[in-house]
């Protein structure tokens, strides 16, 4: 039989609800402070983000600079920066997915009150 009649202990709860706060922001931080590369057109263009998506680093080979033909360029800049991005978003899933389901999954805590 569970004391207090099969209710959880909140102050438990709560001490598990912080700890789960303190493990994502510190996973925030890590995806923030990580970069990532994603590249288009067989490494011509490379683009560098943050785990978090942010957009810190663009080279361009000069091979890819045509003065006549600059929307190629712009797909070949784009596709790097989505490259990158794809590979920022399997970072947080692997740095916040084990976090996520321990919250409750998507759909956060459950818990008022509670940002996650």
């Amino acid at each position: 039989m569970i004391p207090g009649g099969g209710q959880p202990n909140m102050q438990q709860l709560l001490q598990q609800a912080q700890k789960m706060q303190q493990d994502l922001a510190r996973a925030q931080e890590e995806l923030a402070a990580t970069e990532v590369d994603g590249q288009a057109g067989g490494g011509l263009v490379k683009a560098t983000v943050t785990g978090s998506g942010e957009l810190r680093a663009l080279v361009i080979d000069p091979k890819a600079v045509d003065p006549e033909d600059t929307e190629t360029l712009a797909d070949l800049v784009v596709a790097a920066v989505q490259a990158a991005n794809e590979n920022a978003q399997q970072l947080q899933q692997q740095k916040l997915g084990p976090l996520a389901q321990g919250l409750g999954g998507a759909g956060g805590s459950g818990i008022p009150g509670l940002p996650f």
